[in-house]
C-alpha cells in the first residue's frame, strides 16, 4: 500500500475557486522564442507544457508586459495588453498548461524605470521620481510618474488580466518586487514624492493597491491573484523585513497568494540573492516567508529560491514556514521532480547546481540551455519523440462522467490496467439529465459512445460505486485519477430551501413537473438552455433571474448568439442586472439597483453555478504513488476542457 513520503508537499490546496493539485508551483521565468507581434511561439509553448506534465500544480508564464510603450525592460516580453494580437498564440500556452491538469498562470509586470527596452524603442519612460539606472547602451533617464500615466498603467493592469482570464489562463501573478515598477513605488529610499503617491507608507502603497484592485475587477471573484514581492531589499540603503512585513500586511486579503522573493535585478550585489548562486545554502531565501507568514491572515504565502530537495519543501510546508514552494531553476533541471518525489523515486532527481548556464545564456544569446537537462529548450522535439509509456500501471478512475470516461480510455488505449468507479447506475455522469432535451440528443448519443468505448476495451467498470479513501487504497493502485464533478451551487438565499424549489439538474431530469409559471435563478448555459426547453416544449411561462448585465455564454460566443436568438424569439422574460433576495411559497423577491419587486412561481429552480466537489476528491491524494484531478472536481469545465484534460493526463502516466 502507497505511503506518500512528503503529505505536506502533496496535500492539494484550495486557492480562491480552483483547487492545485499540491504545493509545488513553477515560479515565473521567461523565455524569448516569441513573433513579431511579442506572442509566444511553439517552442516557448512546449517549455512551458513540460512543467506541467512533470506534475507541477501551477505553471507561470514569467515576463508579460502590461505596457510595451512604457514598461517594457528587454526584448523578447510578451505583450498583454491586445487581446486580438496575442489571443491565438497566448491561448495555446495556457490550454497547453491546462490540460495536463496544472493551472496555468501569467506574469504580469511594468518596469517602471528600469524600462530600459522601452527607452531605446524611443519611448518616454517613469518613475515614482526622476531617475537613472544604465543598461549596456548607457545611463538610462526616467521621468517622475505623471498622474495620467498612472491611470493608463492601472487600466493596462486591467486589461491584461482581463485578457489573461480570456486567453484561458486559471491565475495571475503580478510582479511587485525585484526592482520593477509597484516596488520602485513601495520603496522608502526611492519613492520621496510629496503627494499622495508616495512620502508615507499608506502613499507609496496606493499604486501597488490601486492595481491590484483593477485586476480583481477584470478577473471576478474566485479568480486567484497572486503577488511577488521583494521581502527585503538586500542592498545599502534598501528596506528590511520588517518593511516587507508591512508590505505583505497591506496585501493580506486583497490577493490570494503573497509569493515572497528578495532583493532587485537592477542591483550586482543582490542579483546573486535574488537569484541565490552556488556559494549561498539550498533554500536560503526562505526565512522572509517565514518572517511573513506569522503575520498574514487571509492570504496563502509562498516562499522561492534554491530549492529543489522534497525534503526540504516537505518541511517548509510542514512547519509553516509557508504555504506553498515555488521553484524556477529546479523546474528547468528536472520539470519531472514532482512526479519523481511524488512516487517515492528520489533518487532519479536531477538536483539544480545553480551554475547559471540557463540565465547567463538567456540573457546574452536569448536562448536558454541547462548544463544538466538536454531537454530544455527542445521540449517540442522530445514530445514527439516521446513514444509509449515505459511502464504499466494500475489506474484507479472515480468517476464516470465526461472526463473520467475519457480518462479511463485513454489510459487503457496506452496498455495500463483500468478500474473505473462510478457512483450511479450508469455511466455519463451529470449530463445524462439532459436527456429530455430534444436539442441535447448528439450530447446523448456522444455520451453513450464513449460509454460502449469503455466497455470495448475493457475497462473494469464498478457501477454503484462510490470510491472513498480508504477503498482507493485497498485496491493498491499505481495512480489515481479523479473526476468527481461538481454540485449546483446553493447559495445561502432565505427559502432556498422550500418544496418549490428545484436543482437544475432535478429540473432537467423531470421537467413535466414544474408548474406553469417557473423562476429560474441564474442565466448562464444551464440555466437558459433549461429555459428553452421548458418554454418551447412544456409551454412554461418562464422568468430567468440574472444578476450580470447579460446572459452567460459559457466561454461559447458562438453558441451565446444561438441562445440569444431562441431567447429573442420566444416569450421568456429575462431580467438581468437583478439579484434574488427571497423565496417564499408564491414566488421569488428580487432587487434591481434599488428598486425590490415580487415574480409569481409555482416552481423556482436554482442554476446558480456549479460547486466542484475538489474537497472530496482531495481527499484521496494520500491513496496511491501519483494523483490527479480533472474535470469540474478541479474547477467547472466545459466537454471541450475536461476532455482535452482527461486525455492529456491520462497520456502522461508511465512515461517517465
Amino acid at each position: 500500500m502507497y505511503d506518500c513520503k512528503y503529505p505536506h508537499l502533496f496535500e492539494p490546496v484550495l486557492i480562491g475557486n480552483r483547487m492545485f493539485r499540491n504545493r509545488i508551483f513553477a515560479s515565473p521565468t521567461g523565455m524569448a522564442y516569441k513573433s513579431v507581434n511579442f506572442t509566444p511561439h511553439d517552442d516557448e509553448i512546449a517549455y512551458y507544457e513540460r512543467k506541467a506534465i512533470g506534475g507541477a500544480a501551477s505553471v507561470c508564464m514569467g515576463d508579460g508586459c502590461v505596457d510595451m510603450e512604457t514598461g517594457c525592460h528587454a526584448a523578447g516580453q510578451m505583450a498583454l495588453d491586445d487581446f486580438y494580437a496575442i489571443g491565438p498564440a497566448m491561448s495555446k500556452l495556457a490550454s497547453n498548461i491546462n490540460r495536463h491538469g496544472a493551472i496555468s498562470s501569467v506574469e504580469l509586470n511594468h518596469c517602471g524605470g528600469c524600462s530600459h527596452g522601452s527607452y531605446e524603442a524611443g519611448y518616454e519612460i517613469y518613475g515614482p521620481v526622476d531617475m537613472e539606472t544604465r543598461n549596456v547602451s548607457g545611463t538610462v533617464f526616467a521621468r517622475k510618474m505623471p498622474l495620467e500615466i498612472m491611470k493608463r498603467i492601472i487600466d493596462k493592469h486591467y486589461i491584461s488580466a482581463l485578457n489573461a482570464k480570456r486567453c484561458g489562463f486559471g491565475m495571475i501573478t503580478i510582479h511587485g518586487g525585484h526592482g520593477w515598477l509597484l516596488s520602485q513605488f513601495m520603496s522608502p529610499t526611492l519613492n520621496t514624492r510629496d503627494d499622495e503617491w508616495g512620502g508615507t507608507f499608506e502613499n507609496r502603497m496606493r499604486l501597488p493597491i490601486e492595481i491590484v484592485k483593477a485586476c480583481r475587477r477584470a478577473v471576478g471573484p474566485g479568480f486567484p491573484i497572486e503577488i511577488r514581492i521583494s521581502g527585503a531589499e538586500n542592498f545599502e540603503g534598501g528596506y528590511d523585513i520588517d518593511y516587507g512585513i508591512k508590505i505583505a500586511e497591506a496585501l493580506d486579503g486583497l490577493v490570494d497568494i503573497i509569493h515572497v522573493s528578495t532583493g532587485s535585478h537592477e542591483n550586482d550585489d543582490t542579483f546573486p540573492v535574488t537569484h541565490p548562486s552556488m556559494f549561498m545554502d539550498d533554500g536560503c531565501n526562505v526565512k522572509y516567508a517565514a518572517a511573513i507568514k506569522p503575520h498574514i491572515k487571509k492570504s496563502k504565502v509562498a516562499t522561492v529560491g534554491a530549492l529543489s530537495y522534497p525534503e526540504m519543501m516537505e518541511e517548509i510546508i510542514a512547519s509553516g514556514k509557508a504555504d506553498i514552494v515555488e521553484m524556477a531553476r529546479g523546474l528547468i533541471c528536472d520539470p519531472d521532480l514532482p512526479v519523481k518525489a511524488r512516487t517515492g523515486r528520489d533518487d532519479e532527481i536531477r538536483h539544480c547546481m545553480r551554475c547559471f548556464a540557463c540565465f547567463s545564456n538567456h540573457v546574452t544569446k536569448g536562448h536558454m540551455v541547462c548544463a544538466q537537462n538536454p531537454e530544455l529548450s527542445n521540449e517540442l522535439e522530445f514530445k514527439y519523440t516521446a513514444g509509449t509509456p515505459k511502464e504499466k500501471k494500475k489506474v484507479l478512475v472515480v468517476g464516470g462522467g465526461v472526463a473520467g470516461m475519457q480518462a479511463a480510455i485513454t489510459a487503457k488505449q496506452q496498455g495500463h490496467d483500468v478500474v473505473l468507479c462510478e457512483k450511479s447506475s450508469e455511466l455519463g455522469g451529470v449530463l445524462r439529465c439532459e436527456r429530455s432535451a430534444p436539442f441535447k440528443a448528439n450530447l446523448e448519443k456522444y455520451l453513450d459512445y464513449q460509454a460502449n468505448l469503455v466497455k470495448k476495451l475493457g475497462v473494469d467498470v464498478r457501477l454503484n460505486t462510490a470510491a472513498d479513501p480508504e477503498y482507493a487504497k485497498a485496491e493498491n493502485c499505481d495512480v489515481i485519477i479523479c473526476a468527481l464533478g461538481a454540485d449546483t451551487s446553493k447559495p445561502p438565499i432565505p427559502g432556498i430551501d422550500g418544496s418549490n424549489v428545484v436543482d437544475v439538474t432535478d429540473c432537467y431530469r423531470h421537467p413535466e413537473k414544474t408548474g406553469k409559471k417557473v423562476v429560474i435563478l441564474g442565466g448562464g448555459l444551464s440555466g437558459t438552455e433549461l429555459a428553452i426547453l421548458l418554454n418551447k416544449y412544456y409551454d412554461r411561462d418562464c422568468v430567468i433571474v440574472e444578476m450580470m448585465d447579460t446572459l452567460g455564454n459559457g466561454g461559447n460566443l458562438i453558441h451565446g448568439i444561438a441562445i440569444n436568438k431562441e431567447v429573442k424569439y420566444s416569450s421568456i422574460d429575462v431580467r438581468v442586472n437583478t439579484m434574488c433576495t427571497k423565496i417564499d411559497e408564491n414566488g421569488v423577491w428580487v432587487r434591481s439597483g434599488d428598486a425590490e419587486s415580487f415574480i409569481d412561481a409555482e416552481t423556482v429552480v436554482v442554476a446558480l453555478g456549479m460547486r466542484s466537489r475538489s474537497s472530496e476528491a482531495a481527499a484521496m491524494y494520500q491513496a496511491a504513488p501519483e494523483f490527479y484531478m480533472i474535470g469540474d472536481c478541479s474547477a467547472p469545465r466545459n466537454i471541450q476542457v475536461s476532455t482535452d484534460e482527461a486525455y492529456h493526463v491520462a497520456s502522461d502516466i508511465g512515461r517517465c
